[in-house]
Parts: structure tokens; sequence; C-alpha cells
């Protein structure tokens, strides 16, 4: 089963916009460490909701993402591509974290998979 966990806004400049979702909806947004990408936390882990993130507006993140989350992201990688997707990011690493992976739907729209493992190294 897949579960939407996280969501992903490209961005021209990170510093307005992190100014506008902080002001309009009172976002707390900070830039994970050091990296082009700041992580969103949009309101109480309590409320219904999910969290996020701004990333630099680029070929691979041109519009607004949706992440969901997975039990086996290699079995999630096989099933959606052979339902008609498109794979466009393999399984990536992320240390500390888990592994994710991209893909577009059979509507043009581009989706994410994560995968949490903490115990993932680089």
């Amino acid at each position: 089963m897949a579960r939407p966990i996280h969501f992903e806004l490209p961005v021209d400049d990170p510093a307005r916009a992190a100014g506008f979702y902080e002001k309009l909806f009172g976002w707390d947004i900070q830039q994970w460490e050091g990296a082009p990408y700041w992580l969103v936390t949009s309101g109480p882990d309590s409320e219904p909701g999910i969290n996020g993130a701004l990333g630099q507006r680029s070929d691979d993140l041109p519009v607004p993402v949706f992440v969901l989350g997975v039990d086996d992201i290699d079995t999630s990688m096989t099933e959606v591509a052979a339902a008609g997707a498109t794979l466009v990011s393999p399984k990536i690493p992320i240390p500390g974290v888990g592994y994710s992976a991209y893909f577009t739907d059979t509507e043009g729209n581009r989706i994410g998979l994560f995968q949490g493992d903490e115990s993932v190294t680089a």
C-alpha cells in the first residue's frame, strides 16, 4: 500500500518562497544540512496533513511532486513500470533516512516513492 507522506514544491527563489509560505500558512521552513533543499513542517504532527520541502526548480523538479511511502521500493518500482509508468529516477540512497525513486504516471505527473530505512549509508 502506498500513502502520501511528503510533498516537494519547485522554487526559483528559496528565500522568497519560504517567506511567502511562512507568512501565508505559518509553515516552519528550514534548510536541510546546507543542501539546496528546505524542509517544510506544515503543521503539528497531531493534526491531519503532510510535511514536505521546497527544492530548487530544475529538470528533476519541474512541477510539484507528491511522494508516496511504500514498504518495498524495488517491488513498487516494478509494479508502477508494469502499470505503464515511466521510471525517471533510479532508487537513490538517502543516508540515515531511506531510499527514493521517481516515476511519471500515465498522465505525465511526476510521483516520488520513498522507503524509510535509517540504516542506509551512502
